[in-house]
This record gives structure tokens, C-alpha cells and sequence, in this order.
């Protein structure tokens, strides 16, 4: 099991356990089976839901506490919420950690369509470990940048069912769904 650190210590901004948050962090890492300690750095401050990893190892994800909230309980803790969030970011850090995935640099800037498979793919992953994220969301998302067609549909299908993949077949799926836009 992955060493986890949540910071702060205690929240005064937001109705956040400190505990729980750790649990949940305890609970996706293990099931990604990260082993690298495992540091979230929670900013309380903003009501925004960005998460972003700033570190591989140890894995350092930055999180605007938005991000874990109560869709309707603004300022409490959405475990469900939490889990989508932290989870594909945790997901990702998985695949940084496997060298077999030959993931991008942290600081590389990605290109949209290519984030948003990767999301795809790790939200699916999340979905077969026993959580709920909003399927239709992140086929729209997936639209959006890979266009409204049946080979967009397919081949979010493709992301969201893969077992195993590695970052160039990510890559290759979004830009072979991109070309289809690019041919029209």
C-alpha cells in the first residue's frame, strides 16, 4: 500500500475529513496498485475543480478542493466526486509509473483530443473498479474534441472497454478518429 500524505491537516475553508480524504486516496492508489508514496495537496481556497500531477515520484497531485466537493453541497466532501477526480488522476499516475505505457512528459503540453482519450481510458478503468462517473459527460467531452460521427463513438467505445493499453495506441485512436474530422 502506497504511503498517502493529504494536506492540510485539517480544512477550515471547506467541511472536509481529513480522514476520509486520505481513505479514498488510500483505497485508489492501492487499486492502481501504486506503490510510490502518494501526496495531495489540497487548495481550499478556490471553489474550482482542477487536479493536476506535479510530480511522479512521489506522485504529487494538486487539487482545487472544488474538485472533490458535493455537487449539491457545495464546501462538503463528495466521495463519489473525490473518486472521479482523484481517480483518473491516479489512473494517469499509474501509467507515468509504468514504463511500458511510455506516457508523456509531465510538462508536456498535450493536445486536447489526446487528453481527452486519456481520460476516456482511465475513466472506463475507473468504471470497472466499481465506481460510477458520468458515462454520457464524458462522451460528450470525447465528441467534442473528436467530433460527432460513428467512429468517434466507436472509438470512445474502444477507450472505455480497453484492459491495457499504452500511450502511443491512445494517441493512434484519437488521431485516427481526428482524421475522419479532417477528411469531411
Amino acid at each position: 500500500m502506497a504511503d498517502v500524505e493529504v494536506t492540510p491537516g485539517s480544512f477550515a475553508n471547506v467541511f472536509f475529513d481529513h480522514a476520509q480524504v486520505v481513505g479514498v486516496v488510500e483505497r485508489l492508489a492501492d487499486q492502481f496498485g501504486i506503490s510510490a508514496p502518494v501526496r495531495v495537496e489540497v487548495d481550499e481556497s478556490t471553489p474550482l475543480s482542477k487536479v493536476r500531477q506535479t510530480s511522479i515520484d512521489p506522485v504529487v497531485l494538486a487539487v482545487e478542493s472544488g474538485a472533490l466537493e458535493d455537487n449539491k453541497r457545495p464546501r462538503h466532501f463528495g466521495e463519489v466526486q473525490a473518486a472521479d477526480a482523484l481517480g483518473r488522476a491516479l489512473a494517469k499516475a499509474a501509467d507515468r509509473l509504468d514504463p511500458a505505457f511510455g506516457a508523456p512528459d509531465l510538462d508536456e503540453q498535450l493536445p486536447l483530443p489526446h487528453l481527452t482519450a486519456w481520460d476516456t481510458y482511465c475513466v472506463g478503468r475507473l468504471v470497472r473498479l466499481g465506481y460510477a462517473p458520468q458515462r454520457q459527460r464524458r462522451l460528450y467531452t470525447f465528441e467534442l474534441r473528436h467530433g460527432f460521427t460513428d467512429v468517434a463513438i466507436a472509438a470512445f467505445e474502444q477507450l472505455w472497454h480497453a484492459e491495457s493499453l499504452t500511450w502511443p495506441e491512445i494517441v493512434a485512436i484519437s488521431d485516427e478518429t481526428r482524421a475522419v474530422i479532417d477528411a469531411a
